[in-house]
């Protein structure tokens, strides 16, 4: 997973709330068996409609989406990241996740950026109204949100959270860290509890 500590990019607005996760990727793309090549699906009921935020040439490359409350309710798709993420979205800043959407995102190496109502108005104003002053970044080492017009939002991170972002690990490489502590205390149990634990192959042989 990619490292993310701060990241300046194009912000596009989407004013919708409770978007859940079927409108960000429709079940029929559910079917591969893969985890990449999701980025034709993202919004794909939406992105028919050549006036959709997405569709605009100015929002090209856009890498932060700044949403309306609630985004990413519904099922528990992890595709639905996985779209975001192949579209190229580093950070989602909105008043309000779906909490597993939410998991999903720092899982996957986006950050979900929770800002109050007014703050996250306010970002969708500016860079609704002037494409070319569309620039936000996300400064997940400070844990605040620079607008375009220089204000500078702060938002909250779990520490654990934070910690998978910073570093590019998945909870498996988080746990691992620990790799020396946790067969020390094996070892330890080993020796207090032996009954419990299956023998060896050298023990057997």
């Amino acid at each position: 997973m990619e490292k993310f500590t701060v990241h300046t990019g194009t912000a596009v607005p989407l004013r919708a709330s409770n978007v859940d996760t079927d409108q960000i990727i429709p079940a029929r793309y559910l079917k591969r068996i893969t985890r990449h090549g999701y980025e034709d699906a993202l919004f794909a009921a939406w992105r028919s409609d050549p006036d959709f935020i997405l569709n605009d040439p100015a929002r090209a490359g856009a890498t932060v989406l700044v949403a309306g409350p609630d985004f990413g309710t519904g099922s528990s798709r992890e595709h639905a990241v996985w779209a975001l993420h192949e579209w190229g979205i580093r950070a989602v800043i909105a008043p309000s996740f779906g909490a597993i959407f939410q998991g999903n995102c720092v899982r996957n190496g986006i950050v979900p950026v929770v800002l109050d109502n007014p703050a996250v108005e306010s970002l969708a104003r500016q860079v609704e109204s002037d494409p070319a002053r569309n620039q936000v970044t996300v400064d997940l080492a400070n844990l605040v949100v620079v607008a375009p017009d220089g204000n500078r939002h702060a938002f909250s991170v779990p520490d654990a959270d934070r910690e998978m972002l910073l570093e590019g690990l998945d909870s498996i490489a988080v746990t691992l860290k620990r790799d020396a502590e946790i067969l020390a205390f094996r070892d330890s149990d080993r020796k207090r509890r032996p009954w419990i634990y299956l023998p060896t192959l050298q023990e057997r042989l």
